[in-house]
């Protein structure tokens, strides 16, 4: 068996999906897929349109619509898997997952045919949790007592 390797503050464990908050966008629960293998955080919007420096787009949660106007933090290229290139917009926002918060830069696209609407890539995990790739909402679900 490998010597672990000492850490002075070790990283929280999340699984490969985990339940995820926008607090400023809005209070309901998206599920996540953590996806180490992609660089960016990546939420479904529908209707996304540019107004100026600004970006209105539809979050559908829980069977609600709801409509949100936010600034554009930037735009980025983004390349699938499979080699198609995207521009995105780019917004700004606080993610909650478990009792941790931290702001996180978030593309919008549309993700219909994804099965998760978020996907959380490495960079917006980086150095902030460790991945358990054979559990599934590990920090953000509470455990059911016996």
């Amino acid at each position: 068996m490998a010597p672990t390797r000492p850490t002075l503050y070790p990283s929280p464990l999340i699984g490969w999906r985990e339940d995820v908050r926008l607090p400023e966008l809005t209070g309901g629960v998206i599920v996540a897929k953590i996806d180490t293998g992609a660089r960016t955080a990546a939420l479904h919007a529908d209707n996304i349109t540019i107004k100026g420096k600004r970006v209105l787009f539809v979050l559908d949660l829980d069977g609600r619509k709801h409509t949100m106007d936010v600034p554009i933090f930037g735009v980025k290229r983004i390349k699938s898997s499979s080699g198609h290139s995207e521009v995105r917009v780019v917004i700004e926002t606080t993610l909650e997952i478990g009792n941790h918060n931290f702001k996180a830069e978030v593309t919008l696209t549309d993700r219909g045919d994804m099965g998760v609407p978020m996907l959380l890539g490495r960079n917006t995990i980086k150095g902030r949790f460790l991945v358990n790739p054979g559990r599934s909402f590990l920090i953000s679900r509470k455990k059911k007592l016996k």
